[in-house]
């Protein structure tokens, strides 16, 4: 008996005791998610992630945008500088996330949503100031709009939900390797594509050679004298206004005098760029459906797929 009493004080002492954590290693999560000690004191106070500063630039973005919306049928220089500074914001909230370290899936897709939204609404405009083109500028839309739904959708069902659309291995595609992880050409060509449609816009003001309304004069009579989406140069101002000598009229006529040389110039300098980033986006359509081509062709190995009848 006393043996056993012996080898049990034994087996204590050679056993050390589990350490009982400090108060503050006694981690709690409390509803919000916050961490806190066991005298209630957060240790780790949670994030706001949409007031993180990428987030927020993302939602001065889209002022931008919606201002510009508001200022396009009208306004051309007003709605351009909106509509550029908004895009030009989008290099701005990569290097605050990099800078304040807040890289967010919730950013990167509002990112990506604005940026879609807002070129297809433009691109819905220019379809309205040349319905003879429309066809072309829809085609535009459904191209950006299906290659990144699909490359976003490939990324996230094949390698996984934290992976990145950003993050294509050059064994993929090395033209979307160096579209991806080169900030400089990602920039230039987002930027030029942009460019590219936003001197359209301008052009639907100013150059009679794309729009020959521009060069007809109508009466206020005249029953064809509508409000065109589109071509607002077409109706003289006293078919809007009711004072055609009213500062509303004066600022309507002064912002449609425009000067077709400029757009002409950029839409001639952008327009390779604009068209390599349609290239682009071609090959991550096809790459992103083979890839998922790929994975159902794997799942239906595993699976067993196709069944084969036996013979009897």
């Amino acid at each position: 008996m006393s043996s056993v009493r012996t080898r049990r004080q034994a087996a204590a002492i050679s056993t050390p005791a589990t350490p009982t954590p400090e108060p503050r290693d006694q981690i709690i999560m409390n509803g919000n998610g916050a961490a806190s000690d066991g005298e209630g004191k957060e240790l780790h106070p949670q994030e706001n992630i949409f007031l993180f500063w990428p987030n927020v630039i993302g939602y001065f973005r889209i002022v931008l945008a919606f201002a510009s919306l508001y200022y396009m049928p009208l306004h051309p220089r007003t709605c351009s500088i909106l509509y550029s500074v908004s895009c030009l914001l989008d290099a701005l909230d990569g290097y605050a996330a990099r800078a304040f370290e807040q890289s967010t899936r919730f950013g990167a897709v509002l990112d990506m949503v604005t940026d879609r939204c807002t070129t297809a609404c433009l691109l819905v405009f220019l379809s309205s100031a040349w319905p003879r083109w429309a066809l072309v500028f829809q085609g535009l839309i459904s191209l950006d709009l299906a290659s990144h739904y699909i490359h976003m959708y490939a990324t996230l069902s094949m390698s996984g939900g934290d992976a990145s659309h950003k993050k294509v291995d050059k064994s993929r595609s090395w033209i979307l390797n160096l579209y991806y992880t080169n900030k400089t050409v990602l920039f230039l060509f987002c930027m030029f594509n942009e460019v590219f449609f936003i001197a359209l816009y301008l052009l639907s003001f100013s150059s009679p050679f794309l729009s020959p309304q521009l060069l007809e004069v109508k009466k206020a009579g005249d029953a064809a004298s509508t409000l065109q989406p589109g071509n607002p140069a077409v109706p003289p101002s006293s078919l809007i206004f009711a004072n055609p000598h009213s500062a509303a009229a004066l600022e309507y006529a002064r912002s449609n005098k425009m000067d077709s040389t400029i757009p002409w110039i950029i839409a001639g300098i952008s327009l390779p760029i604009m068209a390599g980033k349609q290239f682009i986006n071609v090959i991550q359509l096809v790459k992103a459906s083979k890839w998922l081509a790929e994975g159902d062709l794997e799942m239906r190995r595993i699976a067993g797929l196709p069944r084969k009848n036996k013979m009897k």
